[in-house]
């Protein structure tokens, strides 16, 4: 009952908190923004892995996976990152706390299943520059959510595949103020897009034990290419700056700009592990995602991105856990779990010729709370993304994560009545 109380609460707040910026990085202007990583604390804690996975943890990363489940799952994570901006001339510090997931893993047999909510990308950024006399603020907001449905099937004991039905929307907003010192009225643009779509991915997971007590495990998921249908509008206009520093809009001109068909480019990710069952374990991952394909949401925004350039991204991950004794009953701190992980990502992104890479270290601790081997997991991780050089802003980040994972059985034989 106490899950259910708690999973419901999470239900209730995810509708606020799921909207908010889950990011402060001017770097979430290009394409939908910054991707939000897509899986548990517990994998994340790995270099965010997808290659592991286990009968008592939901893996949001491989749909395949949720066919090894043993027991009902309810898992809700969140995370706070603390970020240091700095170019060559000056710094600035910023924080940004989202909720990143909830998600209920359902085992049936050979069969399992899994639903839930996660923001997908985060616009937030806000900047300034004053050239000669004139000051130009520029904004952003919101970000893609999505929605999703999986479905797995263990073909045999050690192959098991999966599918994922995604459900993708949400809003992203740019806002940029104009103003020369000399003249009394600015100019404020804002373009808005409306996100709306299908997605889908492709999973499968393999695993046999090469010895008596080592266990491969394999793991590859495809997600195709995708079109999205954005509907977009403007609105220009010209603005008196109050005494109090409030913008009041003098005349407004809205438009309905032509709805677009934005091109979600496609991804493979290749796993592969080896370690022993409840024991440790460790694994090398890489993705590759078309991002090259990336086709602009918005056409307001094509005179924005003349430094821009879409490129192919990859990542490479490395991590793994260790677990003293899982089934300690003297000593409660053997049973606890330690993860760590090397990710190393280039996003897709050039700017002004300069790629956009992200380096990150993660460690934490899963914890066990209560029966059924639900468990409280706390992460970290320090990093860095983008380069000063050329102007550009770099970003030195420190990120907490947080998440339950609480396990359940929905159906039990009764052997009395």
């Amino acid at each position: 009952m106490l899950k259910r109380i708690i999973i419901g609460v999470f239900i209730l707040i995810t509708g606020v908190s799921i909207a908010q910026e889950g990011t402060t990085s001017p770097y979430s202007f290009y394409g939908v923004g910054i991707q939000k990583f897509k899986g548990t604390a517990e994998n994340r804690s790995m270099a965010g892995m997808a290659v592991f996975s286990d009968s008592i943890h939901v893996n949001l990363q491989n749909p395949a996976s949720i066919a090894e489940l043993e027991l009902v799952n309810y898992s809700v994570g969140g995370s706070h990152k603390s970020v240091t901006q700095k170019n060559a001339a000056e710094s600035q510090k910023t924080t940004a706390t989202s909720l990143d997931y909830i998600a209920i893993g359902i085992p049936m047999g050979k069969f399992g299943a899994s639903f839930g909510l996660i923001p997908y990308s985060a616009v937030g950024y806000k900047l300034q520059s004053i050239v000669d006399n004139t000051t130009t603020q520029s904004s952003g907001e919101g970000g893609l959510n999505r929605a999703f449905l999986t479905l797995a099937y263990k073909i045999t004991p050690k192959l098991s595949v999966g599918w994922e039905t995604n459900y993708n929307f949400g809003n992203i907003q740019n806002t940029v103020f104009t103003k020369q010192d000399d003249l009394e009225l600015g100019t404020r643009e804002i373009n808005r897009s409306d996100l709306l779509g299908f997605s889908f991915n492709f999973g499968a997971t393999y695993k046999t034990m090469v010895t008596e007590n080592l266990e491969l495990s394999s793991s590859v998921v495809y997600t195709p290419g995708t079109s999205f249908t954005s509907e977009n509008s403007s609105e220009i206009s010209t603005i008196a700056v109050l005494p109090s520093g409030i913008l009041a809009p003098a005349q407004t001109l809205n438009f309905d700009d032509p709805d677009t068909d934005f091109t979600f480019p496609s991804q493979i990710t290749l796993g592969v592990g080896i370690g022993k069952p409840k024991n440790w374990f460790v694994g090398l991952e890489y993705a590759n995602q078309k991002t090259s394909n990336f086709t602009n949401r918005h056409i307001a925004l094509d005179n924005s991105l003349t430094n821009v350039e879409f490129t192919n991204a990859s990542k490479f991950k490395i991590g793994g856990f260790y677990i003293p004794n899982y089934n300690s009953i003297g000593t409660y701190w053997k049973r606890i779990v330690y993860r760590a992980g090397i990710r190393y990502e280039q996003s897709g992104v050039k700017v002004v010729g300069k790629d956009i890479n992200e380096f990150g270290i993660s460690f934490g601790v899963g914890i066990p709370a209560g029966k059924l081997f639900s468990n409280i997991n706390l992460g970290f991780e320090v990093g860095k993304r983008g380069t000063t050089d050329f102007g550009l802003i770099q970003e030195n980040f420190f990120n907490t994560f947080l998440s339950l994972s609480l396990n359940d059985k929905w159906f039990e034989k009764r052997y009395y009545d």
